[in-house]
C-alpha cells in the first residue's frame, strides 16, 4: 500500500510545524521515517501529548468531522510523509475496507491511551502518577514485544524523562525527583545505570513496582 502512495510523501525538517490547534483540516499525514509530535496548548503551557513513530498516522480526525484541528503537530526529528488531501482520503476510505478498518482500531487504542492519560491526571501526587504511568510504559512496551507478563519480568522501556512528564502532567524536575527515590530503592533504573546506551529506563521486576503502586494506595487511603 505505501509504494502505491509513494507520489503523497514529502521530506519535513525538524521543526517543521505541519498544523496548529485550531486551524481548518484538509490533510492527514502518515509518517514513513522520522518522529512527529502532537502537542495540545494546557493554561498556558504547551504539551507534547505524544511522539509519533514510523507507522503512525494523524490528522485524519479533522477530515472526518470536519472541525478544527484539536491539537499542533511538530516534526520532532527530519521526517518522511505522506500528506494525503481531504478527498482523496475519503476515497481511500471507500474504496480499500482494510484501511477503514486500522483506522478504527487505531482511534480504539488512542481512546483507550486518553482514558489513560485522565486517570493520571487524577492521581492524587506526583509519586502515584510517575509509577502508574511508568508500569503504564512497561505494560505497553511487553505488548509491543509480544511477552507474556509475569512479576519476575525486567522490561527496557525507551522513553525519556520528558516523555513521562508530558504524559503525567507534572514539571520534569517533579519527575525526577520521584525517579531518584525509585531508583534509591532499586525498582527502577535508568539505562545509563545498567551500561546501555541512550534515553530510556528499565524496570527490573514489574512485580516490585506494582507492589509499591499498591503500597501507595494504602498509605494514601489509611494515612501516614
Amino acid at each position: 500500500m505505501i509504494d502505491a502512495l509513494e507520489r503523497f510523501a514529502r521530506d519535513f525538517p525538524a521543526g517543521s510545524v505541519l498544523f496548529e490547534e485550531g486551524q481548518p483540516g484538509d490533510y492527514m499525514y502518515v509518517v514513513l521515517a522520522g518522529e512527529v509530535e502532537i502537542r495540545r496548548q494546557v493554561g498556558e503551557t504547551e504539551r507534547v501529548l505524544a511522539v509519533l513513530p514510523p507507522g503512525e498516522f494523524f490528522g485524519e480526525m479533522a477530515i472526518l468531522n470536519g472541525r478544527p484541528r484539536s491539537a499542533t503537530a511538530v516534526v520532532r526529528t527530519g521526517a518522511r510523509l505522506l500528506v494525503i488531501e481531504g478527498r482523496t482520503f475519503e476515497a481511500m476510505l471507500r474504496a480499500r475496507p482494510e484501511i477503514a478498518l486500522r483506522i478504527i482500531k487505531s482511534l480504539a487504542t488512542r481512546l483507550e491511551s486518553a482514558n489513560q492519560h485522565v486517570e493520571l491526571l487524577l492521581l492524587p501526587s506526583a509519586n502515584h502518577r510517575v509509577v502508574q504511568c511508568m508500569r503504564h510504559m512497561a505494560e505497553e512496551q511487553m505488548t509491543l514485544a509480544g511477552a507474556q507478563f509475569n512479576a519476575g519480568t525486567a522490561i527496557l522501556v525507551p522513553k525519556r524523562i520528558e516523555d513521562i512528564a508530558g504524559r503525567v502532567g507534572l514539571p520534569v524536575h517533579e519527575v525526577i525527583d520521584v525517579v531518584d527515590r525509585l531508583r534509591s530503592a532499586r525498582l527502577v533504573l535508568l539505562a545509563e545505570d545498567a551500561g546501555i546506551e541512550g534515553d530510556g529506563f528499565i524496570v527490573p521486576e514489574v512485580g516490585r513496582l506494582l507492589e509499591f503502586l499498591e503500597f501507595l494506595n494504602l498509605k494514601d487511603r489509611f494515612g501516614g
